[in-house]
């Protein structure tokens, strides 16, 4: 069994690929509802919560758990992988965010590659990256990339009221203008200059893809989170097979900490026909 968790709902979009593409494999995703969102909240409180969830999905019986939000991995991730973990009592369990595989699905280079490598140090790309205050507030993704790619600009833009106005399915023209203020904001950054690539960094967006594909560059590439990590767990599984179970049903569970019906109407903008939620507790 493979956990998922996320501050929300967002997640469904990773989740949903990835349970097309490991038809095998169960999965158990947790939202953190009750206390969503993260991102107007204090880096250790992310961190507590982010451990909390996590630790109930172990709980539940994952071995691996993803952690299918930005924020969270961008806050959370390294003090988990580093410092709780280790000292934990969930001995061959392990946490993963979506991080990662976007950098390196951005930068063509593996994550464990932290130093300037042939071809990628003289690559001089320009990458634009859209995500929540928070998470381009932590830099996460700029930093990353250029660890691997030092010559590549890297051009962050907020969208801070994007994922609400997602959530609440507000009228596509509401949505369009939200994505082409974010859009505007990264050209004008740039002035002649036009993205190579853009990432979509938070797991609400590829829900509005058409829009930022619309108000981009048509020269622009749009990496996209759910079919990124869905390429990078498969590698890992190919390399980890100690987190597949043979013997498991396969399936999706989702759980929330949050009003259960509630969060199942949310849950149709992401994926229409996802099962219906129960309550983590």
């Amino acid at each position: 069994m493979i956990g998922i968790f996320d501050s929300g709902i967002g997640g469904l979009t990773v989740l949903r690929r990835l349970a097309s593409r490991f038809e095998t494999v169960h999965f158990l995703y947790l939202g953190d509802h009750a206390h969503v969102p993260y991102g107007n909240r204090p880096s250790q409180e992310i961190v507590d919560l982010t451990r909390a969830g996590v630790e109930l999905l172990f709980g539940r019986g994952a071995r691996l758990v993803i952690l299918g939000c930005n924020t969270a991995t961008a806050i959370a991730a390294r003090s988990l992988q580093r410092d709780w973990l280790p000292r934990s009592p969930w001995r061959g369990h392990n946490v993963i965010g979506i991080v990662a595989p976007t950098v390196e699905a951005a930068t063509q280079t593996p994550w464990a590659v932290t130093s300037p490598q042939y071809p990628q140090k003289y690559n001089t790309d320009v990458i634009a990256v859209f995500g929540t205050q928070r998470t381009i507030a932590s830099g996460v993704y700029a930093e990353e990339i250029r660890k691997r790619c030092p010559r590549v600009t890297v051009l962050q833009q907020a969208c801070p009221e994007l994922a609400g106005a997602i959530e609440r399915q507000a009228p596509v023209r509401e949505i369009d203008r939200l994505v082409e203020a974010g859009v505007g904001g990264v050209l004008r950054q740039m002035g002649e200059q036009m993205p190579h690539r853009a990432i979509l960094g938070c797991t609400h967006f590829p829900i509005v893809a058409d829009r930022f594909r619309r108000h981009l560059p048509a020269s622009t590439r749009l990496l996209s989170q759910p079919e990124v990590v869905a390429d990078s767990l498969e590698d890992y599984l190919a390399r980890h097979p100690e987190y597949l179970d043979p013997g498991e049903r396969p399936g999706v569970t989702l759980l929330t900490t949050g009003e259960v019906a509630c969060v199942n109407r949310a849950a149709r903008v992401f994926w229409p026909d996802a099962p219906a939620f129960a309550p983590a507790q």
